[in-house]
């Protein structure tokens, strides 16, 4: 069977060749309209794209031969995945192809700050010479924070160590085992603020990392503090950047990842003060990263179109269960609570427990796929799926433990987690109700009724009357809305379990004067807005 495949944006001609040795015919068109690609798309059993073009749920409804979309990078943004997964279509990225690229330019950013060779040399150039103000500092001895110790982090600490630095990182699911395995220390967030004296980041932009270093938190971080981003843009609040700079906290920064890019005339405004460095975004932007992509995304769409393989596909689990509905409604549940356990996780937890009763057991193998696709999809800077999730698992050291109940439970078909002796809530149990109806029905042996939704207040407390009116109080004080309420306690007088459903998002300070009631602890914030 011959198959056909059109190439949209600028890839590596290797791409090409590929597929011609491998019997595929190839079209390639960088330039075609909305209605032109509508037209043009339904000859095609495959697209191969970059970032330029936009393959969205109305392209994906055009495109009435197509199998497969493949993505010559890492970020598929661009691409509508639950769309194409409705359509059968399979979608795949090449996430380990511009690893040595992106950690070679991060190196890069972090020698050229410190020394201010982009401000000296635009200096020369114009013909001047000012060796004082351009002075600069060794990064030999220096510490260098790491936020996110994934594959690129890794890459980043192997190299500078090399020029002497002593390596910190933070990463919620990094195990110690392997920061060991880097030379690197694990901190908390604030420790590591304080300590670094160049801090860079790989991990995505989600709600957590959002402004994760901005005025507000200015206080934290070691006076002097060089800032690099070859990530994501906004992980580093970009407005603040000059004001970081001009009261001293931040001695400089490198960027290379945008919020909008190109960047609008306020951001170019920004990247205009002479302590901020910027590239582009240029950290895939190599040869050889360019060429490994290439490579990589026509074989893996050839053995795809083929059968062979479908290594790199972010949704070839999905497609094949669309057509099952016994298993969706647990997908749904196992990713809600794996979201869920996360946050009340201790900080690098790496031990996991999944124990599966009922119905649900037969499809224990992907359910625990989901389940971690729940717990990393907020902290692992790669898109993370059920095809890949036990990589990212494995790559950070985490130890999963899978079981079936051989008994019967309280509710048929239960997913249990249990988080390990350090936890303050230690196991959480769940089932689906009804559809679309996801709840925690077990916390550490509480009957509960919590619906997985929303934003959460939980806490511990002793069950005597006036504590609720007291936590009732302090969030009327602060203008915070209760939604619904769910109690679970052993006996009359015992301990409690209390989940509050919230209708915002809260901040830090808004749950410190909820902790401070006599009688509160174990106080969690849990928040599912964003979790599909």
């Amino acid at each position: 069977m011959s198959f056909s495949i059109l190439i949209l944006d600028n890839v590596d001609p290797l791409a090409e060749k590929v597929f011609e040795e491998r019997g595929i015919n190839v079209t390639r068109n960088h330039n075609l309209s909305g209605e032109e690609l509508h037209n043009e798309i339904k000859k095609y059993d495959g697209i191969v794209v970059r970032s330029s073009t936009t393959v969205s749920a109305d392209v994906l409804k055009a495109a009435e031969n197509l199998k497969v979309v493949g993505r010559a990078g890492v970020g598929v943004d661009n691409i509508d995945i639950d769309a194409a997964t409705a359509h059968g279509v399979l979608v795949m990225n090449t996430p380990d192809g511009n690893t040595i690229s992106t950690a070679e330019h991060t190196c890069g950013m972090i020698l050229a700050i410190a020394r201010n060779i982009p401000q000296s040399v635009e200096k020369v150039k114009s013909g001047g010479w000012d060796r004082k103000k351009y002075m600069g500092t060794e990064v030999h001895n220096k510490t260098l924070g790491i936020i996110g110790l994934g594959k690129i982090g890794g890459e980043v600490a192997k190299r500078m160590q090399e020029f002497g630095m002593n390596i910190k990182a933070y990463d919620p699911f990094a195990s110690v085992e392997k920061a060991e395995s880097l030379n690197a220390e694990l901190l908390e967030l604030d420790e590591l603020l304080g300590a670094a004296d160049f801090l860079t980041v790989h991990t995505p932009l989600t709600e957590k990392t959002k402004g994760l270093v901005s005025m507000e938190n200015a206080d934290k971080l070691k006076e002097g503090v060089f800032l690099i981003n070859c990530a994501r843009g906004g992980i580093y609040k970009e407005e603040d950047l000059p004001q970081l700079i001009d009261e001293g906290y931040v001695a400089g920064v490198a960027v290379d990842a945008y919020s909008s890019e190109p960047p609008t005339e306020d951001l170019y405004e920004i990247l205009k003060h002479p302590n901020i460095i910027s590239t582009p975004h240029l950290g895939a932007s190599t040869e050889e990263a360019q060429e490994k992509v290439a490579e990589q995304i026509a074989h893996q769409m050839s053995d795809a179109l083929e059968q062979k393989s479908f290594k790199g596909s972010l949704n070839g689990k999905s497609i094949a269960l669309t057509t099952n509905k016994e298993v969706q409604p647990y997908l749904a549940l196992a990713e809600k609570l794996g979201t869920v356990a996360i946050q009340l996780a201790p900080e690098h937890a790496n031990e996991f427990s999944f124990e599966y009763s009922g119905a649900c057991s037969k499809f224990s193998d992907v359910l625990t796929d989901s389940i971690l696709k729940g717990i990393l999809s907020q902290h692992v800077s790669e898109a993370v799926n059920l095809i890949n999730a036990r990589h990212y698992a494995d790559e950070r050291g985490m130890k999963i433990k899978e079981t079936k109940a051989a008994e019967t439970k309280t509710f048929n078909d239960l997913i249990t987690i249990t988080l390990g002796d350090d936890a303050e809530y230690q196991t959480l149990s769940a089932t689906v109700f009804g559809d679309g109806d996801y709840r925690i029905v077990e916390i550490d042996g509480y009957g509960i009724e919590l619906r997985m939704e929303g934003d959460i207040v939980m806490y511990q407390n002793v069950d005597k009357p006036g504590m609720l009116a007291s936590v009732s109080n302090a969030m009327a004080k602060q203008g915070i809305n209760i939604g619904s309420l769910s109690l679970g306690r052993t006996g009359k007088g015992s301990n409690a379990i209390t989940a509050i459903s919230v209708d915002k998002k809260l901040e830090e300070e808004e749950l410190e004067p909820i902790l401070a009631l006599d009688g509160i602890k174990a106080l969690k914030y849990i928040s599912l807005t964003n979790n599909k």
